[in-house]
C-alpha cells in the first residue's frame, strides 16, 4: 500500500558495513528484497530474516514478509519487534487468531528480555483483536465502488475533491524507479469530475513547478478557493533516505503556480506528511514523527495567522493518536476527524476512523466494514455528508493503491453545527464600545485544554466551532491590553434531532470580550481579601481571589506588579505599617509558591498612609480603608507570548488567502 506516501516515514538505525546494511540505511528495501527474493528462510539466520522482513514492511507490503518475520521468530531473533511485526503482518492477512497466539508467546516468553513499551504495545494489540467480533458485526450505511476511469495498475491515493475537480497521487506513467519500494515516483494530478463522473480526457499531471522528476510528490491539501496547495515531496529531491519529507506550499498567480515553498513548521530531521485543511482554510491537520509523539506517525494541527504564517502546532491528544501510526486527517462539514490508523482496533494495516466530540469527551470509531478491509484504507475525503473518496490497496481493484467512491445511507445522518461568534471590544474615551482587532482568541475545554485559536481582523470579530454540553473558557491576548477570560457554556442548549427540519442545521451564539488597555500606577483593588484581626495569614476565603491574580499574572506574563496592603487608622502608624507589610508578604508568598516569578511582583504595606476615607467611623467605611491592591510597576511588550495576530499586511496575508482576481486556468 501506500508505496509511496509511507515509503518517506520508515528508516532503519542500522550501523555497519555490509551491503545490506548500508542498503538498509539508506532506506533502499527493494534492493533488499531483489536480492533474497525467492530465497528459502529457513536457510537463512535469524537477523537476516528480520531485515528482509523489515525491508517488506518498511516498502509497504506487509503481507508479504509473513515468512521472514515466521522464520526469524522460530530462529529466536533477539527483536522485540520481530514478534510484534510477525503478529501484525498475520492480521495483515486476516490470520488473526495466528497472530494472537504469536503475541500471546511473545508476552509468555522469560527468555526474551522485553521493553516496557514494547509489551504494553502487544498487549494493546491483543485487546485490538479481541474487539475485532464487534467490529465485523457493526452496522454500516456505507456503499462503496472502484473507481474504475481513474485507477491503473500502477498506485493512485489521497483523493481531495475541489470546484469540480478530482486532485490525487499516482506514479501513472512509470518512469524512474525509487529504490525504496521497487516502484515509479509519485506526482499530483487532477481530472475533471461530477461526483464520481470522470472526464478522463481532462487528465493532467499538475505543473513541472509542482511535480519533479526523482522525487515523490504526496499527499496535498487545497484552500477553500482552490488557489492553495499544501503537500508533501522529498525535501532535497534525493532518491535515497527515508525520512527527508516536508510540507510544501505553492499557490495559483497570474495564470501559474508559483515556485514552491517549505512551510516553517516543518522538520527537515522528520516526516511531514498528508496534510489537511478546515473548511476556512485556517486550520492545517498533518502527521509527523517529531519528538514528543506518542510514537510512530502523530496527528498535529496548526493555526493560520495573519502574516501567513502556520503558527501553535500542537499534537491532536492521546485519545488521537497511538503507539501506532495515525495519517491522512480530514474534517468533515460536521467537524468530525476522519483519520487511518493501524493503532486503533482495526481489521488489519491502516483502517479509517471516525473521531467525535461531545460533552466534552473524544470518541473514535472504526468506520467498519466495507470502508475498512485488511488492507490498507486512508485518504478519506468527502465532497459532501453522505458522499467522497478514500484510497485502498484491497484485493479486487485494479492493482496498487485505488482509489474509491462511498455513499453514506445512514437514515439519521442530519447533523447540527454549533457556532459561537463574538467580538473583541473596549472603550474609548467616551465609554462607547469600539473593536479591538489584531488579538488572538483561544477556545480552552473545562479540562484547560485549547482546542482552538483564532486571529481577528480589524473588526475584532471571531467563530469558533463548539460542541454541545460543555463550558468553555475564551481567553482574548493583544499587545497592549490585559488577557482577558470570559465563560461560556452550551449545557442545556443542545437540539433534539426530532426536532430538526433540515439536513444541515446551524446554531449560532453570540458573544463578546470586553479588553482594558494596561495603565502603568493605576491602582486595582482586590475586592474580598480578608485577614483576621491582627493577623496576616491567608484565609481560604482571600486563596479564591489570589488565584484569580495568579491566573492574570499566567496570562499576561509582559506585567510586573506591586501588591500592596493598607490598613484602617485604629492602631499606632508603626503598627499598622507592619502589620500591613506582613499581609502584602504573606499574598506575594502564595503566589510565588504558586509558580509566578518573585521578580514579577513586590510587596509594599503603606499601613494608614493612603485611607481613602480619612475620617472613617463606621466598620463599613474602616473595611473600605482596609484593602488589598496592585498596579503595574513594568510592562515588557517584548516579551513573547504568542498573543500576536500579526500585523494585517495584505502582501503577506495573501500569501496563503490570496484575493478574488486569480482564477486556474482550464488547461493547468
Amino acid at each position: 500500500m501506500l508505496k509511496n506516501s509511507l515509503v518517506f516515514f520508515w528508516i532503519v538505525l542500522i550501523s555497519g558495513c555490509t551491503s545490506l546494511e548500508k542498503s538498509m540505511s539508506l532506506g533502499h528495501y527493494n534492493d533488499v528484497i531483489k536480492k533474497y527474493e525467492g530465497s528459502n528462510p529457513d536457510k537463512i539466520k535469524a537477523d537476516l530474516n528480520f531485515m528482509i522482513g523489515e525491508a517488506y514492511r518498511k516498502s509497504n507490503r506487509l503481507h508479504k514478509s509473513i515468512p521472514y518475520y515466521e522464520a526469524a521468530v522460530k530462529k529466536g531473533a533477539d527483536h522485540d519487534m520481530a514478534y510484534i511485526y510477525y503478529a501484525l503482518s498475520l492480521k495483515s492477512d486476516k490470520r488473526y487468531e495466528e497472530a494472537r497466539n504469536v503475541l500471546n508467546e511473545f508476552l509468555g516468553n522469560r527468555k526474551i528480555s522485553k521493553e516496557k513499551s514494547n509489551m504494553e504495545m502487544a498487549q494493546k494489540e491483543l485487546l485490538n483483536i479481541d474487539q475485532l467480533e464487534n467490529l465485523k458485526t457493526k452496522d454500516t450505511y456505507y456503499r462503496i465502488k472502484n473507481l474504475e476511469a481513474v485507477n491503473t495498475a500502477y498506485a493512485e491515493y489521497s483523493p481531495i475533491y475541489r470546484n469540480k475537480y478530482l486532485y490525487f497521487t499516482s506514479n501513472r506513467q512509470g518512469g524512474k524507479i525509487y529504490r525504496n519500494t521497487g516502484s515509479p515516483f509519485t506526482d499530483i494530478y487532477r481530472v475533471k469530475t461530477r461526483g464520481a463522473k470522470v472526464s478522463m480526457n481532462s487528465l493532467n499531471a499538475l505543473d513541472p513547478v509542482i511535480n519533479h522528476d526523482g522525487v515523490n510528490e504526496g499527499s496535498l491539501a487545497i484552500a477553500p478557493d482552490g488557489l492553495s496547495l499544501i503537500y508533501a515531496k522529498s525535501n532535497n529531491g534525493k532518491a535515497s533516505g527515508t525520512n527527508n519529507v516536508n510540507l510544501f506550499f505553492t499557490r495559483f498567480r497570474n495564470g501559474r503556480w508559483i515556485e514552491p515553498k517549505s512551510l516553517s513548521l516543518s522538520d527537515e530531521d522528520h516526516w511531514d506528511s498528508t496534510p489537511a485543511l478546515s473548511s476556512d482554510g485556517k486550520t492545517l491537520y498533518f502527521a509527523s514523527d517529531r519528538p514528543g509523539g506518542s510514537g510512530g506517525a502523530d496527528i498535529y494541527s496548526a493555526k493560520l495567522n495573519r502574516r501567513g504564517d502556520w503558527v501553535d502546532v500542537r499534537n491532536m491528544g492521546s485519545k488521537i493518536n497511538t503507539t501506532g501510526n495515525e495519517m491522512f486527517p480530514s474534517v468533515s462539514e460536521d467537524g468530525s476527524l476522519y483519520f487511518s490508523s493501524d493503532g486503533h482496533p482495526g481489521f488489519g494495516g491502516l483502517d479509517i476512523f471516525k473521531a467525535t466530540r461531545r460533552s466534552g469527551e473524544i470518541t473514535v470509531a472504526n468506520l467498519g466494514k466495507p470502508m475498512n478491509s485488511n488492507a490498507d484504507d486512508f485518504g478519506f475525503s468527502e465532497y459532501n455528508l453522505t458522499r467522497g473518496f478514500f484510497s485502498s490497496n484491497r484485493s479486487g481493484g485494479k492493482g496498487d493503491d485505488d482509489i474509491y467512491t462511498f455513499v453514506n445511507d445512514d437514515p439519521d445522518l442530519k447533523i447540527v453545527n454549533y457556532f459561537l461568534t463574538g467580538t473583541t471590544q473596549t472603550l474609548n474615551d467616551a465609554n462607547k464600545k469600539i473593536p479591538v482587532g489584531n488579538s488572538k482568541i483561544s477556545l480552552i475545554d473545562q479540562e484547560g485544554n485549547i482546542l482552538d485559536e483564532a486571529f481577528t481582523p480589524e473588526e475584532g470579530k471571531f467563530k469558533f466551532r463548539v460542541y454541545t454540553e460543555e463550558n468553555y473558557t475564551l481567553l482574548a491576548e493583544k499587545t497592549g491590553y490585559w488577557a482577558t477570560r470570559s465563560k461560556f457554556s452550551t449545557i442545556g442548549k443542545t437540539v433534539k434531532k426530532s426536532e430538526l427540519t433540515q439536513f444541515i442545521t446551524n446554531v449560532d451564539f453570540g458573544t463578546e470580550i470586553m479588553l482594558s488597555p494596561v495603565v502603568k500606577e493605576e491602582s486595582i483593588v482586590l475586592k474580598n481579601i480578608y485577614y483576621d484581626r491582627d493577623k496576616y495569614n491567608i484565609r481560604d476565603d482571600a486563596k479564591i481571589v489570589l488565584d484569580s491574580l495568579i491566573t492574570m499574572l499566567e496570562d499576561n506574563p509582559q506585567i510586573s506588579i506591586e501588591l500592596s496592603s493598607h490598613t484602617d487608622a485604629r492602631q499606632t502608624n508603626e503598627y499598622n505599617r507592619v502589620l500591613s507589610m506582613n499581609r502584602a508578604k504573606s499574598a506575594v508568598s502564595y503566589i510565588v509558591r504558586s509558580g509566578i516569578n518573585s521578580k514579577r511582583i513586590v510587596p509594599m504595606g503603606y499601613g494608614e498612609t493612603q485611607l481613602i476615607i480619612k475620617n472613617a467611623k463606621t466598620e463599613e467605611e474602616h473595611q473600605i480603608n482596609r484593602r488589598t491592591e496592585f498596579k503595574v510597576i513594568g510592562y515588557d511588550p517584548k516579551i513573547n507570548t504568542g498573543n500576536e495576530a500579526g500585523a494585517a499586511d495584505n502582501d503577506e496575508y495573501d500569501r496563503f488567502f490570496g484575493d478574488d482576481t486569480d482564477i486556474i486556468d482550464k488547461g493547468n
